[in-house]
């Protein structure tokens, strides 16, 4: 049972839908790829508009969380993105440091526990597969198609259970 006396969720992706990952994509394209160092650059990601601007007037309404594929370790760099941005507080859900799972399965899992007892107004994503499967389940998402689109994360959500 939701409890209707606390604000609705708007919850948030970070990588290409609040941060700019364009400038740390090279470490993916690398064999192997250099994981390390892509989310040691996290913390210089330049904030995307568009979703800043979503985050913010979400935020009159909603009370906002965030949802990311990054690892755990990338924790205290994430806090310090968002505290930067002037972004709205608000608990950030990360991937467990040794969790492989495809972004469609973890984020959905966590979406769901959030569901019991919380109602969610919206979902926002770049990630396709995660918005069809959230939008399957009965969320509302809005795609997050204002960052340029890369193969090498995609795979990296889907196939390696990277971020």
């Amino acid at each position: 049972m939701t409890d209707s006396s606390r604000p609705p969720l708007a919850v948030f992706d970070l990588d290409n839908t609040l941060a700019d990952t364009a400038h740390r994509q090279r470490f993916l394209e690398r064999r192997p790829r250099d994981w390390d160092a892509f989310f040691a650059a996290a913390p210089q990601d330049p904030p995307l508009p568009e979703g800043i601007a979503l985050v913010r007037a979400s935020a009159e309404e909603c009370e906002v969380v965030y949802l990311t594929g990054r690892p755990e370790r990338c924790r205290r760099d994430t806090l310090d993105w968002l505290a930067a941005q002037g972004l709205p507080e608000g608990r950030v859900y990360m991937r467990r440091d040794s969790d492989r799972r495809p972004a469609r399965r973890t984020k959905l899992e966590i979406l769901r526990r959030l569901a019991r007892t919380r109602e969610i107004r919206v979902l926002v994503d770049d990630d396709e597969l995660v918005c069809a499967d959230a939008e399957r389940a009965g969320f509302t998402v809005v795609r997050a198609r204002w960052a340029a689109p890369s193969a090498e994360l995609k795979v990296a959500q889907e196939q390696e259970g990277r971020t």
